[in-house]
């Protein structure tokens, strides 16, 4: 883990009030399950790991938090002008999703989306959190590294398939976080594998270990796999994620291992010495 020299120093100034530690979801490429990743873990960190969590989604040109978490309202404001997020299985959301109808367009330009992320992040009364889990837009593009540089991020956990594709990418999303400083916490292997329901027969659909070869070449953790299940796209389609759907499932449990480390590696981050360059 790279550490964050003399950019921490700087960003004290750009963290999000009472959010103890900020983390981003990200991936090279859309496509893989970085937003189902994003809400499950958001979810298992509160119920396993018993923290107060917030989610943001980020993606602004394609928001599906609204959907995968079963919110259909709009926020409130406070008295000083601050959005109040809206919560649901125990978790603060905030999304521009909330805020525009479902299916219309958004065709903003950089500054436009710069300025809307601004106000999800420090225009939101987020209260007191361990951690706001934000669910970043795919790729490497200016709104990528503006959120970057502009907040604290305490690391950032790349999410990929096993196909060659989707590592590449996941490559450049490292590559990006470490020109900024940003620690990556670790590598998401995503639709590992299927298993047949009826013989339980494992199907490499997308390549075997791809992600996990890459995080060695890397040097970065590999923080779990997860298996490419039904059940899984029929629970974010109904807005009950799956860790809450179905708890026992291999997929939860995946969600729940991934949920531990990040939770562990934050909390040895938080007691490591701070190196200013």
């Amino acid at each position: 883990m790279r550490s964050l020299g003399g950019i921490r120093s700087y960003a004290k100034h750009l963290r999000i009030d009472g959010v103890k530690d900020t983390i981003a979801i990200a991936s090279g490429k859309g496509g893989v399950g970085k937003s189902t990743s994003a809400v499950n873990l958001a979810v298992a960190l509160a119920r396993k790991c018993q923290l107060k969590v917030g989610l943001l989604d980020a993606d602004v040109y394609g928001p599906s938090i609204p959907t995968m978490m079963n919110i259909n309202t709009k926020p409130e404001v406070t008295h000083d002008k601050k959005m109040i997020p809206i919560e649901n299985y125990g978790i603060k959301c905030m999304s521009i999703g909330f805020l525009v109808d479902k299916d219309a367009p958004i065709v903003w330009r950089g500054p436009m989306v710069s300025n809307a992320l601004e106000k999800m992040t420090r225009g939101v009364d987020w209260g007191n959190l361990d951690i706001l889990v934000m669910d970043m837009p795919p790729g490497t593009g200016d709104v990528q590294i503006a959120m970057s540089q502009n907040l604290q991020l305490s690391g950032a956990l790349i999410v990929s398939t096993p196909q060659d594709v989707a590592l590449m990418d996941a490559r450049r999303g490292v590559k990006m976080f470490n020109k900024v400083d940003v620690p990556i916490l670790g590598i998401v292997e995503n639709m590992s594998c299927f298993k047949c329901p009826h013989c339980g027969e494992p199907s490499y659909i997308f390549g075997k270990g791809g992600a996990h070869g890459t995080a060695s070449e890397m040097g970065l953790d590999f923080l779990g796999e997860i298996p490419l299940e039904v059940e899984v796209r029929e629970a974010c389609d109904q807005g009950h994620p799956i860790v809450l759907a179905a708890p026992d499932s291999v997929v939860s449990r995946a969600y729940g291992e991934v949920a531990e480390k990040v939770a562990r590696k934050l909390k040895e981050q938080r007691f490591q010495p701070e190196i200013i360059i």
